[in-house]
């Protein structure tokens, strides 16, 4: 058998030497961001990603390697291991066929196989199959006896059959086969619940649907998941054509084939061929239908993540606007807008409330209290919440802005996704526990323009709205996936930390919750930290500690300039080598980029640190603590453009996407409701990914192709030379607002290549026919005003 390392390494397309490198690093509570960056000669250069799925084959692998275990002791201990078996469980590469061998073995409640055995009938079982010349009743007479409960020829018949049916459905080679088939002809099927049609209208495409496994999308998949969860749905599989009246299933056939039974007219022929049927329809056909839903989940369950992890990532790697003094702005009506002004670092400075909207409707009294805290406070930016009333408040700013022309300020629109999540948290609480709950909104709506990644990693990650059917899949393994995205963030931009909080030093490599608490602490007894060394100096931050977390730790005008790059302290005396080399001093090496390109990485290295090692601290001396986002920028929502209502087919908007799925990208165009760009109006070229072609964050142009103000929903397209549609009936009504669906499968959306199609059984009813460019994914998308 194959270790462990070897299966990834084919997995991976890398050597074995590589993957047993990350392993045993990884193994000594290394974390993925430092091997990395900091250990490329350990591993051969494996990056992030590859990392990332290492660490998750190697957690599906060692479990399955324990779950071999306790199969091996198991049957061991039943004395029925063979060296065959032996042999067979070894070699299994899936948890799937390790079950499907331990199957027989696995201890369960008396079956009717059992009770069978125990009558003393597997003799005329086993007789029956080897001999199907004998006449079953005349064979079965023999066995009928009052002691051992055998009543007749039907019951010893029964209890025959029984035990063939068990050793079918046990076959591990023939549930394997009949998995297949099942998988490559299968289709899924969903029905109406009687007496659910009025509570489940959010369900009512898929009351009478069917598509084939194969060709089902993830968000489909956890949509019919949740409709059956919701009580409304009744799913199942249907696996080929039904066949005539009284033709056998293929999967029958199969079943037939592994145990040479035929039907050549002899006179048990018929009675086997019974035990077939019965074996598909009672045992393996139920316990098929179960392991391949469950593997459809998990498939579209990982989808959804993943859909969910980059367009995380995306979020908590948009474009900063750095250092700069912000004043927030949390819109609301009644309540009025929250206010909060912090200062460049976003410390907070003040707050207030302002009454511009209904039903006080002070416009003139709210511009005089904003215009004096720009003034007081010399305001470079205003962030404006994209709730209920944001458009409004965005007014408001406008003319704010028009009324002090010499501040030169910029307003910018910024998703508040989580930030009512924020402000009843602990991590706010104790950030501001003299703030109402309320005006917290508006410091995070400030700070999270400043720095998206420093503000949003202390909000739970499923709480910031990016996702897809996020509330439908694993929550131990949505969070792990979630968790592993947001520490690369972090350590991928690197955290200063003098001004860094609790839950951002948290995410550095190699620091816990406990420990970033301590380095605060530290921080606010002895003062800012003026070299990484001091770090030594914290209570719990030990030398493994140290080692993971420096090197993603910036210091800013400290004791060593290198402390505030990312060379790591263990690799100073490779920098210590190029100055004495080149001769210059470390101030007139930084930046100079000419000069640096011009070294050969190859003149400086030694046992410890190799050329990847030594060209990453050449680039990064160039630009020592570089920001690898992106350049901040902002759109331009068009005057005017408020409500659904606003919205003119043809419209050509400057719009911010705001999520990607599968099957297209939602945008803001500022109408408290995102419009969809469906992946066949992203490009005029087959597009198969979204994600290709746009982001989470991207600033883009779109024109409007259709608006359904009763449904609230808008079709947008990236292709600005198309036409919009013709005006079309409205579709039945229901909330869809939380049901992301994709397209049908049964035919694309105009402008859309196909890919291939397989030969599949026609289903009884296509998947929904939402025809027009909604293609039916506006469900998903959240209403403003909602957080």
């Amino acid at each position: 058998m194959l270790s462990i390392a070897h299966k990834i390494a084919a997995e991976l397309s890398v050597r074995t030497a590589q993957v047993e490198a990350a392993v045993g690093l990884l193994d000594e509570g290394s974390t993925v961001p430092f091997i990395a960056r900091y250990r490329k000669e350990v591993t051969g250069g494996l990056d992030d990603t590859q990392l990332r799925n290492l660490e998750e084959r190697l957690r599906y692998l060692r479990e399955m390697e324990e779950r071999r275990a306790t199969i091996l002791a198991s049957i061991n201990e039943q004395g029925k291991m063979t060296p065959e078996l032996a042999k067979q469980i070894d070699e299994a590469d899936t948890k799937t066929r390790l079950e499907d061998l331990y199957l027989p073995y696995r201890p369960k409640r008396r079956t009717k196989a059992m009770i069978a055995r125990e009558a003393g009938l597997e003799p005329l079982a086993d007789r029956l199959l080897s001999t199907p010349t004998c006449s079953p009743e005349n064979e079965a007479a023999g066995f009928v006896s009052a002691d051992k409960n055998v009543a007749d020829v039907k019951a010893a018949l029964e209890g025959a059959r029984a035990i063939l049916v068990e050793r079918m459905g046990e076959d591990a080679t023939l549930v394997g086969r009949l998995r297949d088939f099942s998988q490559s002809q299968g289709r899924v099927v969903s029905g109406l619940v009687e007496g659910k049609a009025e509570e489940g209208a959010k369900f009512s495409d898929y009351f009478d649907f069917s598509e084939p496994l194969t060709k089902m999308p993830s968000h489909r998949a956890l949509a019919l998941f949740r409709g059956r969860a919701a009580g409304v749905l009744d799913l199942k599989l249907a696996v080929g054509d039904e066949p005539p009246a009284g033709s056998p299933h293929p999967a029958e056939g199969l079943i037939a084939a592994a145990f040479g039974i035929q039907d050549r007219g002899r006179p048990a022929d018929r009675w086997l061929a019974e035990c077939c049927r019965w074996a598909w329809k009672t045992k393996i056909s139920l316990h098929i239908e179960l392991d391949l839903m469950n593997v459809l989940r998990e498939k579209a369950e990982d989808e959804a993540i993943h859909v969910f992890g980059r367009n995380l990532k995306d979020l908590l790697l948009a474009p900063p606007a750095g250092q700069r003094s912000t004043l927030g702005l949390d819109p609301g009506i009644r309540t009025g807008v929250k206010v909060a002004v912090v200062d460049a670092t976003g410390k907070l400075l003040e707050t207030t409330t302002v009454y511009p909207h209904e039903p006080r409707k002070d416009w003139q009294g709210s511009l005089a209290t904003l215009a004096a805290l720009v003034k007081r406070h010399d305001v470079d930016l205003i962030a404006i919440g994209n709730g209920t009333a944001s458009r409004e408040t965005d007014k408001l700013a406008a003319d704010l802005i028009a009324l002090l022309p010499d501040h030169r300020i910029t307003k910018v629109m910024v998703s508040e996704a989580g930030a009512s999540v924020y402000s009843a948290s602990e991590v706010a609480a104790l950030e501001f526990p003299k703030l109402d709950v309320s005006l917290r909104g508006a410091v995070s709506i400030a700070r999270r323009l400043q720095d998206p990644l420093a503000e949003l990693v202390k909000i739970d990650p499923k709480s910031i709205g990016v996702g897809q059917y996020q509330h439908d899949v694993s929550p131990a393994k949505l969070s792990r996936a979630l968790d592993a995205v947001v520490e690369d963030c972090v350590n991928g931009v690197g955290v200063d930390l003098n001004t860094a909080s609790v839950p951002l030093l948290a995410r550095v490599s190699g620091l816990s919750e406990t420990v970033a608490k301590n380095v605060i602490a530290f921080r606010d007894e002895k003062g800012a930290f003026r070299s990484r060394r001091q770090l030594l100096d914290v209570p719990r931050l030990g030398p493994k500690a140290f080692e993971q977390a420096a090197g993603f730790l910036r210091i800013r005008d400290g004791e060593n300039p290198l402390d505030g790059s990312s060379v790591h302290p263990e690799a100073y005396p490779v920098v210590e080598r190029i100055l004495k080399k080149t001769g210059r001093p470390l101030a007139k090496l930084i930046g100079d980029v000419g000069f640096l390109q011009s070294l050969d990485p190859a003149d400086f290295t030694d046992e410890k640190f190799g050329i990847p090692t030594v060209s990453d601290i050449l680039k990064e001396l160039e630009k020592p603590g570089r920001d690898p986002r992106p350049e901040f920028k902002t759109a331009q929502f068009k005057d005017g453009v408020e409500e659904l209502k606003d919205l003119q087919l043809g419209m050509v908007l400057e719009g911010v996407v705001t999520n990607v799925t599968a099957f297209g990208a939602f945008v803001d165009v500022g109408v408290h409701q995102d419009g969809l760009v469906h992946i066949s109006q992203l490009s005029h070229t087959f597009v198969k990914d979204p994600h290709s072609v746009v982001k989470a964050g991207d600033i883009v142009k779109v024109k409007v192709m259709e608006v359904d103000l009763k449904r609230k929903r808008v079709a947008l397209t990236m292709k600005l030379d198309e036409r919009p549609a013709p005006a079309r009936p409205a579709a039945p009504t229901g909330d869809r607002r939380d049901d992301r669906r994709g397209p049908p499968p049964s035919r694309a959306p105009q402008g859309q290549q196909r890919p291939p199609q397989q030969n599949n059984p026609p289903p009884r009813k296509p998947a929904p026919v939402e025809d027009n460019a909604f293609a039916a994914a506006f469900a998903a998308a959240k209403a403003k005003g909602k957080r």
